[in-house]
């Protein structure tokens, strides 16, 4: 897999081959990436059963692996490791593709690492995006993986990578940096039209942030990000407007983005007032339409879904993704990646 303007190289997805219906085939080589993981090489005070089992599978990293194996492990959070890391291994080349791995995962609702997930959603997203060369939708992709600090500043709402802000050192360089009151030995920039070519460069840094304000650029390319989501795994086509004000919005049907949104569309469901605190925690609203209702339910038919996305009290967006597979009024999952 190659692309002109390559981004999110971290993700392994030139380890990965791409299926004839669009889906990522899991390859021998990516499976022996996460093997290269530091947490899954033995120290070198590891026990003689898993520098074995460990030199035996970057030979073969599909061969099985018994209990009996990772049970003569010495060191039980070593044993805890493997344990997980061969049913990750097991869950992911169980399924023709990585999206159907996927589906399989949430649809089922199978407990695995929040980083696994996270992981996963992004090496399919860039395969959805491989084509795509829109700076701010690559960019408010990455809401789907990795959690956004956010700060209102001047009546702008701007989202930055939580990890690559609480990462920084100690002296404050650039104005975002300290407007969200966080120091730094990095820049990050807020992404726009003037820098928007430098994204592909950068986009392993995580270090661009993204407007998020109320009409503005960024909401409009979060839900473009929806749209290819739900088209990329479900073969649905939806159209997707972002709505700027909860006001006089009826919930015949709605999906929180989030955990902090669904409990804002639970109290709205249920006819309660949402006061000011909660209003204002909401980041982005969105009205979706299906190009074609014949498999919607009943209740939900010839009206619109709502998706809500908001932040947390301490100003923190979280958004999951896999509640767009589980949570749309859609009768049939036909998903053209299984």
């Amino acid at each position: 897999m190659s692309d002109t303007r390559d981004f999110w190289l971290s993700c392994g997805h030139h380890l990965l081959d791409r299926g004839e219906d669009g889906g990522l085939v899991v390859t021998d080589e990516f499976l022996k990436a996460y093997l290269a993981r530091p947490e899954m090489t033995p120290p070198p005070d590891a026990c003689v059963a898993e520098r074995a089992m460990h030199r035996d599978l970057l030979v073969d990293p599909r061969q099985p692996v018994a209990p009996g194996q990772i049970a003569a492990i010495a060191d039980e959070d070593a044993r805890e490791n493997w344990e997980l890391m061969i049913s990750w291994r097991d869950h992911m080349v169980r399924h023709v593709t990585l999206e159907a791995a996927y589906l399989a995962l949430v649809r089922h609702d199978l407990k695995f690492p929040q980083i696994f997930l996270n992981q996963l959603v992004q090496v399919i997203l860039r395969n959805m995006l491989h084509e795509c060369d829109d700076a701010f939708v690559l960019r408010a992709a990455e809401l789907f993986f990795r959690p956004q600090k956010l700060t209102l500043y001047e009546g702008t709402l701007v989202a930055a990578d939580e990890e690559t802000v609480s990462g920084l050192g100690t002296r404050p360089l650039s104005p975002l940096v300290s407007m969200l009151g966080l120091s730094s030995a990095a820049e990050i920039d807020v992404l726009s039209e003037a820098n928007a070519g430098r994204y592909w460069e950068r986009s392993d840094a995580f270090d661009m942030a993204l407007d998020l304000t109320a009409g503005r650029r960024g909401l409009a390319a979060l839900g473009d990000v929806v749209t290819r989501w739900v088209r990329h795994l479900l073969a649905i086509d939806v159209e997707i407007d972002a709505v700027t004000e909860l006001r006089d919005v009826t919930l015949t049907w709605y999906v929180g983005l989030d955990a902090d949104a669904t409990r804002i569309g639970d109290a709205l469901w249920h006819g309660d007032e949402l006061d000011r605190t909660a209003r204002e925690l909401v980041v982005g609203l969105y009205r979706l339409t299906f190009a074609d209702d014949t498999d919607i339910v009943e209740k939900a038919r010839g009206a619109p879904t709502y998706l809500i996305a908001a932040m947390s009290p301490d100003k923190v967006v979280r958004l999951k993704p896999q509640n767009l597979i589980t949570g749309l009024p859609v009768r049939r999952y036909a998903g053209v990646l299984h």
